[in-house]
């Protein structure tokens, strides 16, 4: 079990990080463990951030449709396993909307408590939390990786926030400033 969070600071070079979050989130549709589940985005940047995932392949969900997303992947016993690894078009057109080929991740705004952000899910449904500063969002990360010590990811340019995140989520795998996939040594070392 894991729930990956990614942070991504004021520091941060922002298109990239959208990105590498969306490359890593969407990498067999989210089904390695070590995948981006939600991010963490201090308050500052997070819009510019919003705007380049979208750049980037991703769809905003409304909250008519994050309803219905809700009662579609999860059951009372669990995920639906109907929905673990499938594709974003796929999972939208499960709850009767139909969007663009070109969409690759959905994406949207919420608590670190919604369901489909402290959940491990498995598929390319990507939560953001805002966090007010860099203290914020990694108290934030550190409760939605749930104490599993298993993966984490982060985007700056500051090393003391990175060496700060590192200790305080305290997982086998932390990657910065690059895809998760980087930890399986895809496309780098």
């Amino acid at each position: 079990a894991g729930n990956p969070p990614v942070i991504v600071d004021e520091t941060a070079d922002i298109p990239k990080a959208a990105r590498d979050i969306v490359n890593g989130c969407t990498f067999d549709n989210n089904l390695p463990c070590i995948a981006e589940k939600e991010v963490v985005a201090v308050e500052s940047i997070a819009d510019e951030l919003i705007y380049h995932m979208v750049e980037n392949g991703c769809y905003i969900a409304s909250p008519a449709e994050l309803e219905k997303l809700i009662a579609t992947v999860l059951t009372p016993k669990g995920l639906n396993r109907k929905c673990v690894g499938r594709d974003a078009k796929t999972l939208m057109s499960m709850i009767g909307v139909q969007v663009p080929s070109n969409i690759r991740c959905i994406i949207f705004e919420g608590e670190k408590e919604h369901p489909l952000i402290a959940e491990e899910l498995m598929m390319p449904i990507l939560g953001i939390v805002r966090a007010k500063d860099i203290d914020h969002a990694i108290d934030k990360a550190v409760w939605l990786e749930h104490g599993n010590r298993h993966s984490a990811h982060m985007h700056s340019k500051n090393v003391e926030n990175i060496t700060k995140c590192g200790k305080a989520i305290d997982t086998a795998i932390f990657v910065k400033n690059a895809p998760s996939y980087a930890a399986l040594g895809f496309g780098g070392e």
